[in-house]
């Protein structure tokens, strides 16, 4: 990961239309947010406020019509596919509400899977480290089907920080759990911000799961509706209901 001083993630005046004509939808509309290394980020907004959309731009997932989007000092705008599947390889880490694990590979399998496309060895001491964070010690020999959805969901955590990503992204990662394994997943992800030095970037329609961020941006219409510093589950859930969600 890289641990210079600046920002992760850097959207600058995106725009992403689907459709033409009348049947156009702008799913973002000249959006501009900041993401600083080392915070905890929610975006929130109601069905069809442009939130996935957004992650999966500033993910390179997706590409965007105008505007610019970095990860560090890397702009993903005009990269070719082989450099942006190395960057989302190398560079970003992925959490996703249906933890998309191999069912025929343990959990230590599954974490380092990653790394070993890519040729690569896991620092010990980081595995180590991010095990242990995790409480994974004792399941590594298990397969998916032998974990809980919560142990499930901490081996996806785990495999999105074991190659020290510049951001997490993580696309309602709760979405599929109990609250007390909701609840576990986003401690862990605080904690790999505050501890780890970690930069994640949330999707979530949950005030709850917000609350345990520093900072919350709501989207509406495809357009930054409110920005909330240290958001509360009050006032996440007073601001989406201002908002119609």
């Amino acid at each position: 990961m890289n641990t210079m001083d600046g920002s992760a993630a850097i959207a600058t005046d995106v725009v992403k239309v689907y459709g033409r004509g009348d049947t156009a939808v702008r799913a973002l509309d000249r959006v501009t947010l900041e993401f600083p290394r080392g915070r905890f980020t929610a975006i929130m907004g109601p069905s069809g406020s442009g939130k996935s959309t957004l992650m999966h731009c500033l993910a390179g997932l997706d590409t965007v019509d105008t505007g610019r989007i970095l990860i560090g000092q890397t702009e993903l705008t005009g990269l070719s596919d082989a450099r942006l599947t190395r960057l989302r390889r190398d560079r970003v880490g992925f959490v996703f509400q249906s933890f998309n694990l191999l069912p025929t590979m343990t959990a230590e399998d599954n974490i380092l899977l990653g790394l070993r496309l890519a040729g690569r060895r896991p620092d010990p001491a980081w595995f180590d480290t991010v095990i242990d964070t995790l409480g994974l010690r004792q399941r590594l020999r298990h397969k998916p089907g032998e974990l809980s959805g919560g142990q499930q969901q901490r081996v996806a955590c785990a495999r999105a920080l074991i190659g020290r990503p510049d951001v997490v992204f993580a696309d309602e990662p709760t979405g599929s759990l109990d609250s007390r394994s909701g609840a576990e997943v986003l401690d862990f992800l605080r904690t790999s911000v505050r501890e780890l030095g970690q930069t994640v970037v949330m999707v979530t329609h949950d005030p709850v799961a917000a609350s345990y961020t520093d900072h919350g941006v709501l989207l509406a219409d495809g357009r930054i509706a409110a920005q909330i510093p240290r958001p509360s589950a009050d006032a996440v859930l007073g601001a989406l209901t201002g908002l119609g969600a």
